[in-house]
């Protein structure tokens, strides 16, 4: 399964280190087969709020987006971008090929059908 990590950064403020982390970034993450999907495109929010930018980069699957975080490469840059821009930042496991919403809302209302009786 394909896993994410996606980022919501605030107040990115231009600087060299910034400078320095996004050209290194793309290096860390294509030893693990990663590669943005998203980095720093306008975006528009439909509810809610949602400020910042965004920034997700795909794996193959959750080992490999695990070994990249945890990789001495990325390590070694991490606190160029941590040092000046606050966020969240989240990894998480993507559905499988073929992954039916209608079947599991299908399975959800048996179970819950189940537990009334």
């Amino acid at each position: 399964m394909p896993a994410y990590v996606i980022a919501n950064l605030q107040d990115a403020a231009p600087n060299a280190e910034i400078a320095e982390y996004m050209e290194r970034i793309p290096g860390t993450f294509e030893p693990y087969g990663g590669r943005f999907l998203v980095h720093v495109t306008q975006h528009e929010v439909k509810e809610g709020s949602w400020s910042g930018s965004v920034v997700m980069i795909g794996f193959p699957g959750i080992a490999e987006a695990r070994a990249w975080w945890d990789s001495p490469a990325y390590q070694e840059i991490a606190p160029l971008r941590s040092r000046h821009i606050k966020g969240d930042i989240i990894m998480i496991e993507g559905v499988p090929e073929g992954y039916d919403a209608t079947a599991t809302g299908m399975a959800l209302r048996e179970a819950l059908a189940d537990e009334q009786g």
